[in-house]
């Protein structure tokens, strides 16, 4: 396959209560991959036990995937130490990615999540948007997108929710929410 190279990046957000957050970006993943982009995902506040994990490892090199959580809930302003130092080790995986000149996509899975909850500050990731070079695309993921990552994103979708199996007492399902 041939190696392309993005003209241009921008900032994508995809938030709000709704599902599909991680589904889109992960479809615009696997769209750049098929054009010969290089992406690269850091998963906040997951183990990396979900099937597109799965999925991931069969578009390397192409892709490259780290997810940075634990077992469990959160419950917000309550993260504990090694939640912190997660979602640090996380950033810290972004960053590395974003300067790497072999990225072309760097999704933040959850980044808006890992603020919401407290565990980064909105500061944080801005500097990290800061030295967002001008043709790698950035997109972060997480219901509670804060207002200023909103003002600076060229693209927000707010994925809103009309109706939902767990209205009708149905739960997750393998291959479909996990």
């Amino acid at each position: 396959m041939n190696r392309e190279k993005l003209e241009q990046g921008l900032i994508q957000i995809y938030t709000g209560n709704a599902k599909g957050k991680s589904t889109a970006a992960f479809g615009l993943a696997l769209r750049a991959v098929g054009h010969g982009f290089n992406v690269r995902i850091v998963q906040f506040m997951k183990t990396g036990e979900y099937g597109e994990n799965n999925a991931f490892k069969m578009l390397e090199p192409y892709l490259d995937c780290k997810s940075f959580g634990r077992k469990g809930f959160i419950k917000k302003g309550e993260g504990s130490d090694e939640d912190k130092q997660l979602a640090q080790a996380a950033l810290g995986q972004a960053k590395k990615w974003l300067m790497d000149l072999e990225t072309d996509i760097l999704i933040l899975d959850e980044i808006n999540n890992a603020i919401w909850f407290e565990l980064l500050t909105v500061k944080e990731v801005q500097d990290l948007l800061a030295v967002k070079p001008d043709n790698v695309e950035v997109v972060l993921t997480g219901r509670n997108a804060p207002e200023e990552l909103i003002e600076q994103a060229h693209l927000v979708t707010k994925m809103l929710e009309l109706k939902h199996p767990y209205q009708l007492n149905i739960g997750s399902r393998k291959g479909i929410e996990y």
